[in-house]
C-alpha cells in the first residue's frame, strides 16, 4: 500500500474519526481521533513520474528535509524545549497547510518516502519517551494533548497529513515502569504506522563514556526494546546530541556479547537535512531542527525560523514527483546525487 493511499484509509476510512467534544483548559472544544490499524486492503500503485509531471509538480528530491526535535509536551512550559500542546498542534497545522506530509526517521534513511507529488517530506521526532508523547485513555485510544493525539487531531483536519512520527525512547518508555503496560504502548505505536526506536538507556552524555560505557548503554535499551515487542532499531538518536570520543560506536559496536547497528545516527538540532539521495547525505551525523520560536538562540536555528526560510525558498526544499520508484530533480541538480542511491533519476 502506498503512503499516501495509507493516510487516506487511516485517517478518513479506518482511522474512523469519532467526534468527541471535549472542553480543554482554554475552554474550546477538542476532537479525539479514534484510530484504527491501517487497512491491509492493496491500494492502486502510484503513476509514475515523466520530465513532464515532475516539471509540473516542481520536483526537486535533491532538496532539504526538515527533521524537527520536540521533547515533553506539557500544558505549562518548565524548560526552553519544552512544548504546549497548542503550539505542537499550531506547529503541525503550518506543517500541514504547506504541504509537509510526515515520515519517519526509518523511512528518511531508508529513502521510502511514498508521498503525493508536489508535497515536502517532514520527519517528527520525540526524544526520551515522556508520558506527553503517548498514554492511553480508558477505551485504548491515545489521550487528547498528548503528541500522538495532538498529531491525530491534526491528521482528521487535513488528511494528507500523514499521523506517524518517530519516538526515541529510554528505559520506563513513556513513563511507563510495567512490562505489559510498554508492550500494550509499543503494539499500538507500530501497529499505527509509528518507529520507536533507541536513545540509550539512561540518557547519559556518551562523550563522557568509554567506548565499553557506550556500547552498555545502547545494547541495554536494545534488549528492553526487543522485550517489549520492538524489532531492532535501525535509527539512532544522540543524548544531548553528544558523540562518543570513538564516533563509529555510536553505529556499530559490541557489548557483553551482543551486536548492535544502525543504518542512521541523528544530532540534537542545527538545521535540516539534506535529501537522502544526495551525495553529502550525513547518515552518521543528521541534523535536526529545534521545535521553537525565533528569540534567543533560536533565532537561526529553530522551526519558526527554518520554516520561513523554506517558505521564502521553496526550490530549496525537497519536493516529491509522487513515484516513489523515481528520483525527480531540476536538471542543474543531477550532479548532486549518489548514483548508489538515485539510480532512476528524472531531470527537467
Amino acid at each position: 500500500m502506498t503512503a499516501i493511499a495509507n493516510v487516506v484509509v487511516v485517517v478518513i476510512g479506518l482511522v474512523a474519526l469519532v467526534l468527541l467534544p471535549r472542553t480543554g483548559g482554554d475552554g474550546r472544544s477538542q476532537v479525539r481521533a479514534q484510530a484504527r490499524p491501517p487497512s491491509p486492503e492493496p491500494s492502486a500503485a502510484p503513476p509514475k513520474a515523466t520530465a513532464e509531471s515532475a516539471r509540473k509538480a516542481k520536483a526537486n528530491e535533491a532538496g532539504l528535509v526538515p527533521v524537527i526535535m520536540y521533547h515533553r509536551i506539557l500544558h505549562k512550559r518548565v524548560a526552553s524545549i519544552d512544548r504546549t500542546p497548542g503550539q505542537l498542534r499550531k506547529e503541525l497545522e503550518r506543517l500541514a497547510r504547506s504541504g509537509y506530509v510526515p515520515i519517519t526517521a526509518a523511512e528518511l534513511v531508508a529513502r521510502k518516502i511514498d508521498i503525493p507529488a508536489g508535497t515536502h517530506p517532514v520527519v517528527l521526532t520525540f526524544d526520551d519517551g515522556h508520558p506527553s508523547h503517548f498514554a492511553m485513555d480508558e477505551n485504548g485510544m491515545p489521550k487528547n494533548d498528548t503528541a500522538v493525539g495532538v498529531i491525530y487531531e491534526v491528521a482528521a483536519k487535513y488528511p494528507n497529513f500523514r499521523p506517524t512520527a518517530t519516538f526515541w525512547v529510554n528505559r520506563d518508555p513513556f513513563g511507563l515502569r510495567d512490562l505489559k503496560r510498554q508492550k500494550q504502548a509499543v503494539k499500538w505505536l507500530l501497529d499505527h504506522g509509528f518507529e520507536v526506536a533507541n536513545h540509550t538507556y539512561s540518557h547519559p552524555d556518551l562523550r563522557r563514556l568509554s567506548n565499553n560505557g557506550v556500547g552498555e548503554q545502547i545494547v541495554r535499551q536494545e534488549r528492553l526494546l526487543k522485550k517489549i515487542g520492538v524489532p531492532a532499531s535501525t535509527t539512532f538518536a544522540l543524548p544531548y546530541g553528544s558523540r562518543p570520543r570513538k564516533l563509529g560506536r555510536a553505529h556499530d559496536g559490541t557489548w557483553d556479547g551482543t551486536r548492535y547497528h544502525f543504518d542512521a545516527v541523528f544530532l540534537a538540532g542545527a538545521q535540516p537535512a539534506v535529501s537522502p539521495y544526495a551525495k553529502s547525505f550525513p547518515r552518521y551525523a543528521i541534523p535536526r531542527v529545534q521545535s521553537n520560536g525565533k528569540h534567543g538562540d533560536c533565532r537561526r536555528w529553530c522551526t519558526t525560523y527554518w520554516l520561513d526560510w523554506l517558505d521564502k525558498h521553496p526550490g530549496e526544499r525537497y519536493t516529491s514527483d509522487g513515484d516513489p520508484a523515481r528520483v525527480s530533480v531540476p536538471r542543474k541538480l543531477r550532479a548532486t546525487l549518489s548514483p548508489a542511491r538515485a539510480r532512476t533519476v528524472i531531470t527537467y
